[in-house]
């Protein structure tokens, strides 16, 4: 058992020694540092850092009428989670299993997910790279899964998200 999550972890953390968010010029005062600020106009997820910047990365968000706005903190974070399509989906989507295990190459989180207070939301990883850069989910965040990875080892529960138009 030991080697199983030795072999999930090692494969989670290789994605983040990839990963290199973009440093940027980040001064709206309304954002304190440590606060993860997703712009769906932009499709760019920015985690607050001090002295006026910013870790920038390119992420999917909500199609039209299902974007998310509003103000909440990361609940839980998991690395490798198993899926339950929401009933929105379910109900668009209904030849979709009940459960897709965690690490599946169907599961639509990717190697980790940080669930959001006060819904069915969450950022995550993809199993479609591709989708990264349009409006396409129901409301959740996708980053590429090396993104998410290196994400994930920055923040911590209770981080702040506020996701803006």
């Amino acid at each position: 058992m030991v080697a199983i999550y030795l072999a999930i972890g090692l494969a989670f953390w290789s994605h983040a020694a990839a990963a290199a968010p973009e440093v940027v010029s980040f001064s709206d005062a309304r954002f304190a540092p440590g606060t993860i600020v997703v712009s769906n106009s932009e499709k760019r997820l920015y985690l607050v850092q001090r002295g006026g910047t910013a870790l920038r990365y390119p992420v999917a968000v909500g199609k039209r009428g299902k974007a998310w706005t509003g103000r909440t903190f990361i609940r839980g974070m998991h690395v490798r989670p198993a899926w339950s399509p929401p009933a929105v989906v379910k109900r668009d989507l209904p030849h979709l299993p009940a459960v897709i295990p965690g690490g599946a190459p169907n599961n639509p989180m990717g190697v980790a997910a940080m669930t959001l207070a006060g819904g069915e939301f969450a950022i995550h990883g993809t199993n479609r790279p591709g989708s990264i850069g349009r409006a396409v989910s129901y409301g959740c965040i996708r980053m590429q899964n090396r993104d998410i990875a290196d994400l994930f080892r920055r923040v911590n529960v209770r981080t702040p998200v506020v996701a803006v138009n």
